[in-house]
């Protein structure tokens, strides 16, 4: 009677070709535990994909030039009438081997994924200025962190230091992160979402190794500094002062000798940051996210520029070892309210989703959640800034947004971990890389139409280890028989695919004496 359905595409078959499964294996297990009898079609398709994977290599040649060996002479036929290959076609060397140019590298490699064929990069990556680091002895890596790092780094073979690793939330991806730096020890460079992300790794390095302030420099919209550890944010290095312009920071910090380059929520990487990746093919690249979703469906370039899926491990298998909280989930459906209902029934088509989703009825719901956890930290968490300045201000509760400035944000954060704030509420600029681990509790009024990447952000707010009960409770408020409700199916499905459910609850039902909490 249990029966779930997966979907494979490209980009999960090659990221499992490039961890060394073969097509055996991967048919196999499908046969093994499939319902109904696979048909011949899909191993035939599983084949064909995987077998393109190693098809087209790329490896070291002399200065300035890099080689791209194909395994026949068809297939290399056949790129030379793609054009936007071809021009990158500098001499052919032989029926299967042309140079390229050095500073082509990532171009090149996004136009053959666009093609189907992603390229098996060998050409291996320059040094970086030395850099003497060092995990804190007090720090002993989980079994996991381990696997990771060492999954990332491949035993210095080729075919390591490019790669993405997945991990839920709370489970310590910054920690893995310096494990590998510990390793590669040379300067380092480390994109962030944000400034208060920034500080928060800043944090972490000076705690958990044996770096000191003077190592570690912040690029941000406030400092501009180049240290042999540097960390910026995404959004100053794709700043520039007209859409025409070149980027404004962009050369100055692309001319340093780094060795690593960390990204830090890589699904959330800018397309325009896709073209500083490119000029990076020469570097040791780290992707970090708990979520390797892009609702654009841009994961082709994440797998071509930073590299395939090094590593990830399921959440409720972490979750089993006590790593993280244990999460339940709950979607409340709320009625629509009287005062808003002439104005959702007329409303243009794009119009209805804001109106079901600020709802006034809602705020009644949040008041009985907030009593039920009236002793734990709590978030409230939305996407709409007039709903939440109104309910703020009918709580009486702190609200932070983007207008917030940066230093009342870490001041809230740090009274909300120290206790003297039990209640926050935030806008969406506190979905990614906040450190908040008391916090236990999520109620979440609004959210972005149906991004999966944000549902499963916004439960890992709430998902860092807790003292006692380690128990998490995540509450989405949905406008019940509306567009919210079809939106909050299609938020949920990763986290279903790890195995979280949703227990439904009508506001009717909503007697917290009778739910399982």
């Amino acid at each position: 009677e249990h029966m779930h359905t997966y979907r494979m595409t490209p980009i999960s078959l090659w990221n499992a070709s490039s961890a060394g499964f073969f097509t055996d294996d991967v048919i196999n297990i499908l046969i093994k535990y499939s319902r109904f009898e696979m048909s011949e079609n899909i191993s035939i398709q599983i084949k064909a994909l995987m077998g393109r994977y190693g098809k087209v290599r790329l490896e070291t040649w002399d200065e300035g030039f890099l080689k791209i060996s194909m395994t026949d002479e068809l297939l290399m036929e056949r790129f030379f009438h793609i054009e936007a290959i071809e021009r990158f076609f500098e001499k052919r060397i032989n029926k299967t081997t042309v140079l390229i140019k050095k500073v082509n590298r990532g171009v090149i490699k996004q136009a053959f994924i666009k093609e189907g064929y992603p390229v098996m990069d060998k050409a291996g990556y320059r040094r970086g200025l030395r850099l003497e680091v060092s995990l804190e002895k007090n720090i002993v890596l989980r079994d996991y962190q381990e696997q990771a790092r060492d999954a990332f780094l491949k035993s210095g073979t080729y075919l390591g230091g490019s790669g993405v690793i997945v991990l839920p939330c709370g489970a310590g991806k910054t920690v893995v992160g310096m494990a590998i730096l510990e390793k590669i020890k040379e300067h380092v460079l480390i994109l962030v979402i944000g400034t208060t992300a920034v500080k928060q790794w800043k944090r972490e390095l000076l705690e958990k190794t044996t770096l000191m302030e003077k190592d570690i420099g912040e690029f941000t919209g406030e400092k501009k500094e180049i240290k042999p550890v540097t960390i910026a944010t995404y959004q100053i290095l794709t700043h520039r002062k007209h859409m025409t312009d070149e980027f404004t920071h962009f050369d100055h910090i692309n001319q340093n000798s780094w060795g690593f380059v960390i990204y830090d929520e890589v699904h959330l990487l800018p397309a325009q940051m896709f073209r500083f990746t490119a000029s990076l093919q020469g570097i040791r690249r780290l992707g970090l996210t708990a979520t390797l979703i892009r609702e654009d469906k841009k994961e082709t370039d994440v797998f071509s520029l930073i590299g395939p899926k090094n590593y990830d491990m399921s959440w409720k298998d972490i979750e089993q070892k006590g790593w993280i909280a244990q999460a339940q989930c709950y979607e409340v459906h709320v009625t629509l309210d009287k005062s808003v209902e002439k104005d959702y029934v007329t409303a243009p088509k794009r119009q209805r989703f804001r109106i079901v989703s600020e709802n006034p009825a809602k705020s009644q719901i949040v008041e009985k959640i907030l009593d039920k956890h009236k002793d734990e930290h709590i978030l409230i968490i939305g996407q709409y800034i007039k709903q939440l300045e109104m309910l703020a201000m009918k709580l009486n509760v702190p609200l932070i947004m983007g207008k917030t400035a940066q230093e009342d944000r870490e001041v809230l954060y740090q009274h909300f971990r120290e206790g003297k704030i039990k209640v926050l509420m935030v806008s969406s600029v506190a979905n990614f890389s906040i450190d908040l681990p008391d916090a236990s509790v999520a109620i979440q009024i609004s959210g972005k139409f149906g991004s999966r990447q944000e549902e499963a952000q916004r439960l890992g707010r709430i998902l860092r280890p807790k003292k006692g009960g380690n128990k998490a409770y995540f509450y989405t408020l949905v406008t019940a028989g509306t567009e919210e409700q079809d939106f909050a199916l299609n938020r949920q499905l990763f986290l279903t695919e790890q195995g979280y459910d949703y227990i439904i609850l009508d506001e009717k039902e909503l007697c917290f004496e009778n739910v399982a909490l």
